[in-house]
């Protein structure tokens, strides 16, 4: 899909909570999008947009990336490493995609497949527990590191 085909869909669900869709909000999202597998931090965001809208305030950056968290638009995640990194949500996918995430080099790849839909069922059914979202990191190694020939693009955490 098209950035701007994405930017209208987070300005209508701005809209539906109430908000609007400001220019630093927009280029906030844009630079999400312009980074999706890129797991940015605040700072990192804080940084691009900045190269766009120089007049931008990190407090800015944080209270809308919060925002955003906060009406399920992106999700905040912690890959262990101490730093919150935020992930724009795919309407594609009914919950939040899985991470591979190398111990070794910290480089991480994404799964897109739902694999747990069984187990959502299972949880309901047998305890009447609805499950609304979830998602699965995997700590491990790639091969590759294991064996010291690491080739994975160690920025894309």
């Amino acid at each position: 899909m098209s950035i701007s085909t994405e930017i209208d869909k987070v300005k209508r669900s701005l809209m539906e909570n109430g908000y609007k869709l400001t220019t630093q909000r927009e280029i906030i999202v844009r630079v999400l999008l312009e980074h999706e597998r890129d797991h940015l931090s605040a700072e990192d965001v804080y940084m691009l947009v900045k190269q766009k809208f120089p007049e931008i305030g990190l407090a800015t950056v944080y209270r809308t990336l919060e925002l955003l968290a906060e009406l399920n638009i992106v999700a905040k995640m912690n890959f262990g490493d101490g730093v919150a990194r935020f992930d724009l949500r795919g309407e594609d996918h009914e919950h939040m995609h899985h991470h591979l995430i190398c111990d070794i080099c910290g480089a991480l790849e994404e799964i897109k497949e739902d694999w747990l839909t069984s187990l959502e069922e299972k949880l309901e059914k047998e305890f009447g527990f609805k499950v609304h979202d979830h998602r699965l990191d995997f700590i491990g190694t790639f091969n590759e590191c294991e064996k010291g020939n690491c080739k994975r693009d160690k920025s894309a955490v």
